[in-house]
């Protein structure tokens, strides 16, 4: 089962020809640097009830739409002449609330689309519609009023059905965004991903990307589609087997579970122009054995690759990793909680208490499964995980690629955010509390060390080139500089699968002293070469959601970040463009975009920017 931890979410961006604006304004403020955010921060009051409502602000629903396009303000510098044309859609949440007495967690939230289309010399254009899923056509029918029927895997139902309740697998299509092939799809940890119209963003209906990989399976050999050895007894295997038997019809008939589920991080590798999915099965979140098939699509999804992997571990990936020769999978243990499954199946708790986390181990498993032809024939045992020197939670990846090291062996680098099992809790993320229906920010900016919180980090590992034995695994900060929480970190996306210098991510500046470490206010450029780090921090009682990076073309770091600014105490949502060149220096600002107040939208999750 794939879980969000602290879900900030994907865009898509679609380009065209080069924008034609006029030449920039000055700015009416300059890039926060160094010490000059806490002193921003601080002309603002810093109550409890300030980080406290600033904090649940994030996540209100928002019932309007806005399905005809609406031009957005330009309120400091300008767009540059060199910005792409294109669109950034960002994937969320939207609604929360319903009208008889339910709040649920955010990541149950229905899925509320957000474009911005950047058009040559019109500006920017923003629309906003809900993900038209089966659970959201139940819930809000046709009339103004909500009334929430489906548990979802976080929640629990406080004015409608309870105990009983088997509406679990909510598919609300909130978690990620992607375009291609023609088609613009939305995704979630735990069903099929929906199909949106990308000018109107009206639902086409659910896309069955699984049905595709399977049809396209004759043309796969099949003595490489299954890869795994059997690690236990026969035994164990053989009662196994049979829970499995034993758990599908109930999983399918009783709580409508799919088989087979997609997770929602997908990667697309640049050199082959193909789009990577992944998929696990149903049963895999009770039973101590992972089932993960892995597909590549050409650029008309087309199936061009097809692995499937059994792995002897009760593990939750919520994002992963590709290289030439492997997908590379980092293991978050968990386990079966009984009496939490017994309370879950009341109806009283929430049905991902039936999981608890397992931190028995001081070491993090790193699946390194075969990807090429070559890693499947050089005989390794691929069920057996590299142990990384470190435990933690593994959170997001931003990079991954392979070198020849000159010594006979394979270099793998990964950059990506962990975080520590302590800090992160299946029941309590956003600090979500159904019985009062507000989330406490004081859960996510509690700990005792800073090494519990989200961090960057690289793992380097050496296999031997010929035989695929592993050598040496090393886990370090990304940077001795930034030592703050930081987390989903992004790329120049023409850099994936290769050596990338930069990489670009949340943080937290730590400028509020009653929400120092969530939600992030700042962006963190580092430098991987020196482990350098500069950060653009934005001012007073203001938020940030995920970076994305559009490239520019030229060097690495040619290009801009565009990101969500949540301006709470204001009502208010800006789109943010840096240059990425300039970000820890004056001028990283150079436009800044005005959402209608009555259109402030809350927090999203991943976004995706596709050129036209």
């Amino acid at each position: 089962m794939a879980i969000c931890a602290i879900a900030t979410m994907h865009a898509v961006v679609h380009h065209r020809p080069r924008l034609h604006v006029p030449p920039p304004r000055p700015l009416v403020r300059a890039a926060v640097l160094g010490k000059a955010s806490a002193t921003a921060a601080a002309t603002e009051p810093d109550t409890l009830s300030a980080a406290f409502w600033d904090y649940n602000l994030l996540f209100r629903s928002q019932r309007a739409e806005t399905p005809a396009p609406v031009q957005l303000r330009v309120t400091e510098g300008a767009i540059p002449p060199d910005f792409p044309a294109g669109t950034y859609y960002l994937a969320g949440p939207g609604m929360f609330s319903d009208d008889h007495g339910s709040t649920v967690h955010p990541l149950d939230g229905h899925g509320y689309l957000r474009s911005f289309r950047f058009h040559p010399g019109d500006g920017v254009h923003y629309a906003a519609r809900y993900v038209e899923t089966a659970a959201k056509t139940e819930e809000k029918g046709d009339g103004a009023s909500w009334r929430f029927t489906h548990r979802g895997p976080f929640s629990v139902l406080q004015g409608g059905h309870r105990v009983g309740n088997v509406k679990v697998m909510k598919n609300v299509a909130n978690t990620s965004v992607l375009w291609w092939g023609g088609r613009l799809l939305c995704l979630w940890e735990g069903g099929m991903p929906y199909e949106l119209d990308p000018k109107t963003l009206e639902t086409v209906g659910p896309f069955d990307l699984l049905a595709l990989g399977d049809r396209g399976d004759d043309a796969v050999p099949p003595a490489r589609r299954r890869l795994g050895r059997r690690r236990r007894p026969w035994l164990a295997e053989a009662g196994l087997d049979v829970a499995t038997r034993l758990l599908r019809p109930v999983l399918s008939g009783v709580f409508s579970m799919p088989p087979k589920r997609l997770l929602a991080h997908y990667k697309v590798d640049p050199k082959r122009n193909r789009l990577l999915m992944v998929a696990c099965n149903a049963e895999d979140m009770l039973l101590p054995r992972a089932n993960f098939t892995f597909y590549e699509f050409d650029a008309g999804f087309g199936l061009v690759r097809k692995r499937e992997f059994v792995l002897p571990a009760h593990l939750m990936i919520h994002d992963w990793g590709f290289t030439d020769s492997h997908y590379v999978v980092l293991g978050n243990r968990i386990r079966l909680d009984i009496p939490g499954s017994v309370l879950a199946m009341t109806g009283t708790h929430p049905m991902i208490a039936a999981l608890a986390l397992d931190p028995s181990s001081r070491t993090t498993p790193v699946y390194l499964l075969p990807r090429s032809t070559e890693a499947v024939a050089s005989g390794r045992d691929w069920t057996v995980p590299v142990e990384a020197p470190a435990q933690m939670w593994s959170l997001h990846v931003g990079n991954a690629f392979e070198e020849d090291n000159g010594r006979g062996g394979l270099d793998l680098h990964l950059h990506m955010s962990g975080c520590s099992y302590h800090w992160f809790h299946f029941h309590r993320m956003f600090g979500y509390n159904w019985k009062n229906k507000k989330l406490d920010p004081s859960f996510m900016n509690t700990v005792k060390t800073k090494e519990l919180l989200p961090r960057l980090v690289k793992v380097a590992i050496e296999l031997d080139k010929r035989g695929g034995a592993y050598r040496r695994c090393s886990v370090k900060r990304l940077s001795d500089q930034w030592n703050r929480p930081a987390d989903f970190p992004a790329i120049n996306p023409s850099y994936a699968n290769k050596r990338n210098r930069f990489i670009y991510a949340g943080a937290a500046s730590g400028s509020r002293k009653l929400l120092p470490y969530f939600p992030f206010d700042s962006v963190v450029k580092v430098d991987v070469s020196n482990g350098s780090a500069r950060r653009w921090s934005s001012e007073g009682r203001k938020f940030v959601g995920e970076p994305v990076f559009i490239p520019t073309g030229g060097g690495e770091d040619h290009g801009y970040v565009l990101l969500v600014e949540y301006a709470v105490s204001e009502d208010r949502c800006h789109l943010m463009v840096l240059d990425a060149r300039k970000i820890g220096k004056r001028g990283a600002l150079v436009a800044k975009l005005e959402v209608p107040k009555h259109l402030t939208f809350p927090m999203g999750f991943h976004g995706f920017w596709a050129d036209e």
